[in-house]
This record gives structure tokens, C-alpha cells and sequence, in this order.
């Protein structure tokens, strides 16, 4: 971050980023962030891996990410800056604590949108044959034909378009379809529920208990957190933070947004997963052999194939055209995020300046058209909604762990700084925050967690090429050492523990014996790094230098606006 060296314009002038998105329009962007294709897959998923206590797994999972949330709705008014999940190491930490998050921060968000894509022409594979039912990692899943493909990239081309043209019209488009989005969620619940209890064309209660109600024990209610897409669909709060140098009022829209999202999504999936388990008929189960084997004809859209099975196929169509509208309206969103987030670097000058270059309306439009070229290379090696799910889950949720320490830091080198929202409760909450992202990565298992490990080795290549080959003038200290003492160490624990207890190398029968050890020894390695990281970090006077960096570029594109807009 630097107050010296900014983008400009043919005119002298930079284009800032414009305050333009009032406190329901953050709300419902988070929301609109957070009902993606998840909720689409998830019930199915969720239930296929731990029966019905799979209930619980979306209302812990609920409290893991509300405890995150509640961190960054300190933060966010404290700095009211797009991309800060990205930006927020950067003040306590440098280039390099940054960088080695912001990296995997920005592949997971430009992957979210090619993952939204291929969710919503899995379910037109109804219309038409834009999926098919291929083995995909060892496993079944519907991967995307060529003409899936096409389609796919143009999605992602129009979410880049519209994005172009500024966050104003980004909030109007998403507001209304936040209001289809709810309103078919909710009539999804009420309709399985009232059929479910009220006929007999779909199950019954007897479903919570005829194959038992954790068949596969209760490790699965934590295991299908990360690998069943529950994680995933909650991350979408981070919109909240995002686009929080483009709200109009930050101490109040922030931590409206962020836990205000959270606490309405948890409530809606909680229903959804009990009408879900409902609303399976009893035969299904049983041709099946129960929730493992869960499997019945037209999966490939699992809702809109039960209401279909129960005579229901009005709702039927009606979720077969949400299963468009809900994940492209998350596209549309994470388009918006991924930018901000290159933005974000761009701004640190850990990545090239021309990404924080922003167009006449006000948005990053460089950092968008990367965005666009990121997700269509992911949709090659990732060509189905469960082959990405995974890997988006532990990436995302490894870079809002440092949002707690970022707290953490702040508290104790300027207990007095403005905060409009304070949180309470000292170190619990950001500790048991941090805590809760070492879980669910450790949840999404080594066949997930490798791949971000070697994700992080090819960005840190990235850095060393740029360092080499960057213009030195417009690159910042990169405060290696400050960094790289609790970063380099959360990276190798968490490895090690995600090897040692979930790959299987000592025998499946060791991990499941040691499954429940594996929250004691994430226990300590939270506090080791949790330490680490408050004691070693940037000179005060450093920090304040960034702090007052923040503050100036919040202020400019507060007073360009010329004050709030609704």
C-alpha cells in the first residue's frame, strides 16, 4: 500500500472505487454471495456423508463461520477498504504475509464463479447436454461436454461485462434476484415439508431413524462440513468485506452484512437439510441401501428430481430455473470479489500496479478481465461442481484465518483506535475463530489439502519471479522475516496434520481411531501460531504508516462521493 505511487488516468485524475451500495444492498450481496449453487448440491451431499444428523453439520458450520465473521465485522469498519482480506495482513505483516495469503485467496474467489457456472448447467442437463455422468477424481460426477464448456465461458465473459459497469448497477441486479433467490428457498422448505408430513408421495419422519441417524458416525457430521459443500456455501459473507471501500455508511453495513447474512443462511439450510431428509421416500432408501448409496434417477439436480418423483413438477421447473438464476447471481458476485482481491494486491504492489487500475465507472477492469482468464483455465482441470467444492472450501477459509490475528495484533499495538463496532470477550472469539479454520481445512482431508499445498509453492514461485523481474521501483519491502516466522509454520503444521491423520497412510483404521485426537492437536497448533504471529510483526511506526495509508484512500473516496448514497 502506498500513498505515493497511484494509478492514473489520461487526466492526472485516479479513478477511485465509489461508494455506491447502502447497508440492505451489502446485505443482500452477501446473501446473494452466500445462496450460490451450495444449497442446490448440499442437502444431497451432506446427507450421502452423514445421514441425518447432517443437520448439524450446517448449524456448526453455521457458529465456525459467524465466529470468523464476527472477527472481520471489527475490522471491516476499522478499514473500510475493498479486498481486505488481502489488504488487512498487509498493515501488521507486510508484502510477504500478504502475498502468501492474498494468492491462494484470489484463486479461490476467481474459481468460485466457474464452479457457480458448471452448478447451474449440471441442473440444464435437463434441457439440454451441457453435463454428463463421467468418473471425475475416482469418483461419479457430471463434468462438463463441450458445448458445457462454450457455454460455461460465455456465463463467465457476461458476469465480467456486467461487473464492468459499476458497483450501482452490480447492487441493483443482485437485490432483485436476492429476493428470488430467499423467496424459492423458502417455498422449497415449505412445499417438501407440507408434503412430506401432510401425503404420501414423499418420506416420512421414520427417515431420521430407519438407517439409523449418523450411519456413518458422528466424525461424518464433522468430515461432510468441508467435503460436502456446507463450508462453501456460508462463504459468501466475505462479500461483506469485499466490497467494504464501496458501502456507504461502514460502521453500521459491515457487521450488518456479515453476521446478519450468516445467522439468515443458517436458518434457511438448517430447514432445507430436515425437509431434504423428509422428503426422500422410503423406497429410494431402500433401493439404495440407505444414505451412503443415496442415489435416485435425475440426481444430477437432486432437488427439482424429488419434487418431481412426488408429482410436484411445477416446483420442479421452478428449480430447475433457480438452479440457473441462484449460482449465476453468486458468479456475478465472485466476479466482483476476485477483482477486488487482485485489486487488493495491486494495491499492495506485491502484484503488478495495473491491476489497481480502475475504469470510468469506477471499477477494476483489468483486474476483471484476469479474473475471466483465471476461471475459464480452472474449468480444465476442474470440469464438475464436487471436483472444485473441496479445494475452494480449505483455500478460502485458510485466508479468512488471518482475519483473527489481524484482530489480535490491532488490540494490542493500538488498543485505542477508533472501532466503531468493538467485539467483546478479549482473545476468545478471535482464537476460537482461528481454531475453527484449522478444523474445517483439516476436515477437507489430504486429498483436497495437497493441492492447495502445491497451489501455495506455485505462488510463491509467482513472488520470486516477480521479484526478480518486477519494476524494483514499484515493489515494497517484502518484510520477509515478519511474515514468513508464523506463516511458513501454519503452512507446514497444518500439512503434516492433514497427512499424518487423513491420508491414510498408516491404514483407514488409525484415522478413524485418531479422528477425535485431531481437535487437541489443532488445539495447540492454533495457540502456537496464534502467539507467533501477535509477537512478531511490523514496527509500530510501519504499521501506523499502513493504517494511515487506509485511512487516506477510505477518506479521498469518501469525500469524491461527495457522501452517502442509499
Amino acid at each position: 500500500m502506498s500513498t505515493t505511487q497511484r494509478p492514473q488516468t489520461a487526466q492526472g485524475e485516479e479513478h477511485k472505487l465509489k461508494r455506491h451500495i447502502g447497508p440492505i444492498g451489502l446485505l443482500f450481496a452477501a446473501v446473494g454471495s452466500i445462496i450460490g449453487s451450495g444449497w442446490l448440491f448440499g442437502a444431497f451431499h451432506a446427507s450421502a456423508i452423514a445421514g441425518p444428523a447432517a443437520i448439524f453439520s450446517w448449524l456448526i458450520a453455521g457458529v465456525m463461520i459467524i465466529l470468523i465473521g464476527l472477527c472481520y465485522a471489527e475490522l471491516g469498519p476499522m478499514f473500510p477498504i475493498s479486498g481486505g482480506v488481502v489488504r488487512y495482513p498487509h498493515l501488521v505483516w507486510g508484502s510477504f504475509g500478504s502475498y502468501s495469503l492474498g494468492f491462494i485467496t484470489w484463486i479461490a474467489s476467481a474459481a468460485v464463479p466457474a464452479i457457480e457456472v458448471t452448478g447451474a448447467l449440471t441442473y440444464a442437463t435437463k434441457f439440454a447436454p451441457f453435463t454428463v455422468q463421467e468418473s471425475d477424481g475416482g469418483a461419479t460426477a457430471q463434468v462438463l461436454t463441450p458445448l458445457g464448456m462454450v457455454v460455461a465461458i460465455a456465463l463467465l465473459a457476461l458476469f465480467v461485462v456486467l461487473n464492468s459497469y459499476g458497483v450501482r448497477l452490480f447492487a441493483q441486479i443482485n437485490n432483485v434476484l436476492v429476493w428470488w433467490k430467499l423467496g424459492v428457498i423458502a417455498l422449497v422448505i415449505v412445499v417438501f415439508l407440507i408434503t412430506a408430513l401432510g401425503t404420501t408421495r414423499m418420506g416420512t419422519p421414520a427417515n431420521f431413524t430407519s438407517f439409523g441417524f449418523a450411519p456413518n458416525g458422528f466424525a461424518a457430521v464433522f468430515v461432510c462440513i468441508a467435503t460436502a459443500g456446507i463450508t462453501f456455501s456460508y462463504l459468501g459473507f466475505r462479500q461483506g468485506i469485499e466490497l467494504a471501500g464501496e458501502t456507504t455508511n461502514p460502521k453500521r453495513n459491515i457487521p450488518l452484512a456479515l453476521i446478519g447474512s450468516v445467522i439468515i443462511c443458517a436458518i434457511l439450510y438448517a430447514l432445507l437439510q430436515l425437509a431434504f431428509t423428509l422428503a426422500v421416500p422410503a423406497s429410494v432408501l431402500q433401493k439404495s441401501g440407505g444414505w451412503a448409496g443415496l442415489a435416485f434417477q435425475n440426481d444430477f439436480g437432486p432437488l427439482a428430481a424429488l419434487a418431481s418423483m412426488a408429482g410436484l413438477a411445477w416446483l420442479a421447473y421452478i428449480l430447475y430455473f433457480d438452479a440457473i438464476i441462484s449460482p449465476a447471481d453468486t458468479g456475478l458476485i465472485y466476479t466482483a470479489i476476485a477483482s477486488r482481491v487482485s485489486y487488493a494486491m495491486g494495491r499492495n504492489q506485491n502484484a503488478p500496479r495495473w491491476l489497481a487500475s480502475n475504469n470510468r465507472h469506477g471499477v477494476p477492469h483489468w483486474s476483471l478481465i484476469v479474473t475471466f482468464c483465471v476461471g475459464v483455465v480452472l474449468l480444465l482441470p476442474f470440469p464438475s461442481w464436487q471436483s472444485l467444492v473441496g479445494f475452494i472450501t480449505s483455500a478460502t477459509v485458510m485466508s479468512f484465518g488471518s482475519g483473527p490475528l489481524v484482530l489480535a495484533v490491532m488490540r494490542r499495538k493500538f488498543p485505542d483506535l477508533k472501532r466503531p463496532f468493538r467485539l467483546p470477550g478479549g482473545d476468545i472469539i478471535p482464537f476460537l475463530a482461528f481454531y475453527s479454520a484449522n478444523m474445517i481445512m483439516f476436515w477437507a482431508g489430504w486429498d483436497t489439502n495437497w493441492k492447495l499445498l502445491v497451489t501455495i509453492l506455485i505462488g510463491y514461485v509467482v513472488l520470486v519471479l516477480f521479484q526478480f523481474f518486477g519494476r524494483r521501483s514499484a515493489q515494497p519491502p517484502l518484510f520477509f522475516k515478519t511474515g514468513a516466522v508464523w506463516i511458513l509454520p501454519w503452512f507446514v503444521l497444518y500439512g503434516l496434520t492433514s497427512f499424518v491423520f487423513s491420508s491414510g497412510v498408516f491404514g483407514q483404521a488409525f484415522d478413524q481411531a485418531a479422528f477425535f485426537w485431531v481437535f487437541l492437536v489443532n488445539l495447540v497448533i492454533s495457540a502456537v501460531i496464534y502467539v507467533l504471529a501477535i509477537r512478531f510483526t511490523l514496527p509500530d511506526e510501519q504499521v501506523k504508516e499502513y493504517i494511515a495509508d487506509a485511512a487516506h484512500e477510505s477518506d479521498v473516496e469518501d469525500a469524491e462521493m461527495g457522501g452517502a448514497l442509499a
